[in-house]
């Protein structure tokens, strides 16, 4: 019923930069914090940053000062904007979604399909 695509991801060079961004669609009543998380060939997948509904964010330390989170909530979308972009940043980055579900009375996260990002050195 909602879905979470991202876009934005490809091939950069070391130093350069990416935006990846994250629509949801479908029928959605409400929509909590939102984030991006990244999975790295045989690594566990690890929070890179999250943003609330009023707009709070927090960072993993390995990104800050060079990634930025915002979000349009009229438009159900969250963005990711990677500077100074290192080799290790390679990884594919998914887009998660707190998503009232009514069946369960709750918000449940709600995991995009995901979009390679990979920084040649």
């Amino acid at each position: 019923q909602v879905q979470l695509v991202e876009s934005g991801g490809g091939l950069v060079q070391a130093g350069g930069s990416l935006r990846l961004s994250c629509a949801a669609s479908g029928s959605i009543f409400s929509i909590n914090a939102m984030a991006w998380y990244r999975q790295a060939p045989g690594r566990q997948r690890e929070l890179v940053a999250r943003i609330t509904s009023d707009g709070n964010t927090n960072y993993a330390d390995s990104v800050k000062g060079r990634f930025t989170i915002s979000r349009d909530n009229a438009k159900n979308t969250v963005y990711l904007q990677m500077n100074s972009l290192k080799p290790e940043d390679t990884a594919v980055y998914y887009c998660n979604a707190e998503v009232w579900n009514y069946d369960v009375a709750r918000y449940l996260g709600l995991w995009g399909q995901g979009t390679l990002v990979t920084v040649s050195s």
